[in-house]
């Protein structure tokens, strides 16, 4: 299976709904950023990234793309900031609890050059700071190896069972696992009843300019080979597919 993750580079962008399911209002959870002050068109004046980066799901196997049609990314709150500022993107993606976490992030880039990732947070994911509440959020960070270049983030939230080994400083590869789908206790943080609703909620950042999304309908299903999105790409504002 990590040869199979390990090539997913190459390929092009190609549960009856319970009650309430969505993920902590922003104002509930930790680092909510904003965009007042970003430079127009980037974040900073820095060299952009030779090739893009290919964003995965965060779960291993099958999983739904915003199973009840109430997260697209094209609006879902976006709750963390990375450098200073909002993340790009946000959207979940649901599997039942259970199901293996593990980076978004290819292990080439687009031009073929390797990709490291290294865990950059560790911290649970709500304000109150109680795992009970929503679990935990792990940020990764992409890096073309080619050029050095930091390309983007990735914070991955609502994430149990997290290992002792992923820790700030850590280097994990596609199949590396991060934790697993759990199902928490209703909290503003967590607002899920039943299974059918846990779910991880990605968000998504370039270092430079801003990142993008694939574009699918409500409850589209997503494998181990489904593009969902890229860092590294030139486009002009935040939430805009690509």
């Amino acid at each position: 299976m990590g040869m199979l993750r390990h090539a997913r580079w190459a390929i092009a962008c190609t549960m009856a709904a319970t009650t309430a399911l969505l993920t902590a209002p922003a104002a509930l959870a930790k680092d909510a950023g904003t965009e007042a002050g970003r430079p127009a068109g980037g974040q900073e004046v820095r060299p952009l990234a030779a090739a893009t980066i290919a964003v995965y799901p965060p779960i291993q196997g099958a999983s739904i793309w915003n199973r009840f049609g109430q997260t697209p990314p094209s609006s879902h709150h976006r709750v963390f900031s990375n450098w200073g500022y909002l993340n790009d993107w946000s959207v979940d993606i649901y599997q039942n609890p259970g199901a293996t976490v593990v980076s978004p992030f290819g292990s080439k880039t687009s031009a073929g050059g390797p990709v490291t990732v290294r865990v950059v947070t560790v911290t649970p994911g709500c304000a109150t700071g109680n795992l009970a509440d929503g679990g935990w959020r792990i940020g990764l960070e992409a890096r073309d190896d080619s050029t050095g270049t930091v390309v983007g983030r990735a914070d991955v939230m609502h994430v149990d069972q997290k290992p002792a080994s992923i820790t700030v400083g850590a280097t994990v590869g596609p199949w590396t696992r991060l934790g697993q789908t759990g199902r928490f206790r209703y909290s503003s943080c967590y607002q899920v009843n039943g299974n059918t609703g846990a779910h991880i909620h990605l968000e998504v950042i370039n270092r430079t300019k801003y990142s993008c999304y694939i574009a699918r309908g409500a409850g589209a299903g997503l494998g181990d080979e489904t593009v969902i999105g890229r860092v590294g790409t030139l486009n002009s504002g935040p939430q805009q597919a690509c």
